[in-house]
C-alpha cells in the first residue's frame, strides 16, 4: 500500500491527477457561483416586535421578498432565508432568527455554509442617530452601539461589510432607549418610513448591478 505512495508518476497518473484537479476547482467555481449577493435585514422574531423601530431591517427584507414574488420559506442557522433569481444572478434574502444581539451567530455560519464573501453582504438596520426615515448607506464601521451589528462583527470578523442604516431617530427626552426601539411608529412616521422601505428596496436593487460605492454616493447625496 505505501508502495503507491512512492511510485513515479506516469502520464495516466498525471493525467487523472490533472483531470481531479479540475473537477474540484469546478465543484468550487460552482458553489461559489450558487449565490451572487446575501442581503440581510436585522430584527427580532415574534408578533410583539413586528413592524417596530428596531426592526426595520425585516420590513425592508418583506418588501423585497414581496415585490420579487418570494417568500421566505426556507430556515437554516437560525434563520429564515430565500434565494431569489434575479436576471443579475442570484440573490439571498435573510432575517436571522437569534434575536438582534446574536445576529452574526445566523449570519456567520450561512456565509460560510454558501460560500459568499463579505464584499457580497449588504446588512440592513435602524439607527438612531439619523433622523426618521432618513438613509445612509456605508462601506465598513464600527458597530456605533447597536448590538446586531457588533454581533456581526465578531462572527464577521471584520467592521467592512456593506450597510443600509435606516434612520429612527432618538427617543425624546425621559424615555429609556430600549423602550424607544421596541415601539411601534407613530403614524406620522409610519408615512415617513414606508418611503425609507421604499429607498432601501431601490438600493439594493441598484446595489446588484452597479458597484455599492457608486449606489452609496448617489442614495447619500439625495434629500
Amino acid at each position: 500500500m505505501l508502495a503507491l505512495f512512492f511510485m513515479p508518476f506516469n502520464n495516466c497518473t498525471k493525467c487523472f491527477l490533472g483531470m481531479l484537479y479540475g473537477k474540484i476547482m469546478t465543484i468550487r467555481f460552482e458553489r461559489r457561483e450558487v449565490l451572487m449577493k446575501i442581503i440581510v435585514g436585522l430584527g427580532n422574531p415574534g408578533k410583539p416586535y413586528e413592524h417596530t423601530r428596531h426592526n426595520i431591517g425585516f420590513d425592508v427584507i418583506d418588501a423585497l421578498a414581496e415585490k420579487w414574488g418570494t417568500p421566505l420559506t426556507n430556515s437554516k442557522f437560525n434563520g429564515m432565508y430565500t434565494t431569489v433569481h434575479r436576471p443579475e444572478g442570484k440573490v439571498l434574502l435573510v432575517k436571522p432568527l437569534t434575536y438582534m444581539n446574536l445576529s452574526g451567530e445566523c449570519v456567520g455560519p450561512l456565509m460560510d455554509y454558501f460560500d459568499i464573501e463579505v464584499e457580497d453582504l449588504i446588512v440592513i438596520y435602524d439607527d438612531l442617530d439619523l433622523e426618521t426615515g432618513k438613509l445612509r448607506l456605508r462601506q465598513k464601521g464600527s458597530a456605533g452601539g447597536h448590538n446586531g451589528i457588533k454581533s456581526l462583527i465578531q462572527h464577521l470578523g471584520t467592521q467592512e461589510f456593506n450597510r443600509i442604516r435606516v434612520g429612527i431617530n432618538r427617543p425624546p427626552a425621559g424615555m429609556k432607549v430600549a423602550d424607544y426601539v421596541l415601539a411601534k411608529f407613530s403614524k406620522e412616521d409610519q408615512v415617513l418610513m414606508q418611503d425609507a422601505i421604499v429607498n432601501s428596496v431601490n438600493a439594493v436593487e441598484a446595489s446588484l448591478s452597479k458597484p455599492f460605492l457608486d449606489v452609496m454616493n448617489h442614495f447619500n447625496a439625495s434629500k
